[in-house]
């Protein structure tokens, strides 16, 4: 077997990376991915350095892991800095660690390409991870997000689980928004209904774009109002950069959706989507002012109006926010699994992701109780 590791993206053949992983999962996308490099979002300074794995047997690739080696945790919304404090509590190093992951995506989605033919392709690229990281001094492999295939292929080899809840809007054959509110208590549905009269009040009016219809202009606008959000909640700028919105997006075509929302035919915010055959994603909201309810009407409620017409599936529009449930947002389990390459600390971290799994799925539960449907009125 070979094991090549690829520092770049660029250095992967974009044929090959199509066919190990398509073109339908917008965050795993060659170009996406690229793109994420040319605008110095990864790579350089930013504590996310490209190492993707590439296992090959007979000259034919078996396996592929794209990955990235991390000095830092942010940007990965599997929170660990609890770990990284006791590595350093006893004298160790946490970083550099390698992840598995979407950059900055806490999405489920595609994490490996392994060879349907060969039934131990997946047991075979563990061990070539295992052993390139403990010859570099890694504290561990994450794969974060992984789809429930391959987190449980990946717990029965070892791998340790952890579970987090997020909320998913689930397209059950609606005609229309109206059709989606009509599984709603009368009471949760008069609320909403106040809260979309509410924006409306307001003098505001929102467009949906998608791919070309997106301006250069709307980008501009995006990235000012996505750094200024951020600004507002940490204090500091994004993860991404404006060189992201304005030259990587537009690139991406018809995988982007934006909302945009207008006061006086001036554009005050904007939602910005991402988008599969199946699956709305959404990923970045920003405003220049606070309105009322503006937030849940441009992220929450125009996302379910375009998932219904496009006949889309899924609406997951990213982590945590318990204020989802009442908009009919149900509570889903996703997984992320973790290999540590120090011994000393294999049996506290099973301890751990083992309390934190039966704490996850109670939470899932109770979270369930107070969905808006008709059936959990009380």
């Amino acid at each position: 077997m070979q094991l090549a590791i690829f520092t770049s993206i660029a250095d992967i053949e974009a044929d090959d990376w199509m066919t190990w992983f398509g073109s339908d999962y917008p965050f795993l996308r060659y170009d996406f991915l690229l793109g994420l490099e040319r605008t110095g979002c990864i790579g350089g300074e930013s504590g996310w350095q490209s190492c993707h794995f590439v296992l090959s047997e007979n000259g034919h690739t078996i396996a592929v892991a794209p990955a990235f080696l991390k000095t830092h945790s942010y940007g990965e919304y599997v929170f660990d800095w609890s770990w990284a404090d006791a590595w350093q509590r006893n004298g160790f190093d946490y970083y550099p660690k390698l992840i598995t992951a979407a950059p900055f995506t806490p999405a489920t989605g595609p994490r490996l390409y392994l060879d349907v033919a060969d039934p131990h392709a997946l047991e075979k690229l563990l061990i070539g991870i295992k052993e390139w990281s403990v010859e570099q001094g890694i504290s561990g492999w994450h794969a974060l997000f992984a789809d429930e295939q391959l987190s449980s292929s990946l717990t029965e080899l070892g791998l340790h689980q952890r579970q987090t809840v997020q909320f998913h809007w689930f397209n059950r054959n609606f005609s229309s928004f109206d059709d989606f509110l009509a599984t709603f208590s009368s009471r949760k549905r008069k609320n909403l209904k106040k809260e979309r009269a509410k924006v409306a009040a307001q003098g505001l009016s929102l467009i949906t774009k998608s791919g070309g219809d997106i301006s250069a202009q709307d980008w501009q606008f995006f990235h000012r109002c996505y750094q200024l959000t951020y600004a507002k909640r940490s204090g500091h700028g994004g993860y991404l950069n404006q060189a992201f919105f304005t030259e990587l997006c537009p690139e991406l075509g018809g995988a982007t959706v934006m909302v945009i929302a207008y006061e006086a035919e001036q554009p005050v915010a904007a939602a910005l989507y991402f988008r599969s055959a199946d699956t709305l994603y959404g990923r970045y909201w920003g405003c220049l002012k606070e309105y009322e309810y503006l937030h849940f009407e441009a992220c929450y409620y125009r996302g379910i109006e375009y998932a219904i017409d496009q006949g889309i599936q899924r609406f997951d529009p990213g982590a945590q926010g318990e204020h989802k449930i009442q908009r009919g947002f149900e509570p889903i389990l996703t997984r992320s699994n973790h290999w540590i390459a120090a011994q000393q600390f294999d049996t506290a971290i099973a301890n751990f992701t083992e309390q934190e799994r039966q704490q996850t799925r109670t939470y899932q539960q109770e979270a369930a109780t107070l969905l808006p449907f008709k059936q959990n009125e009380a």
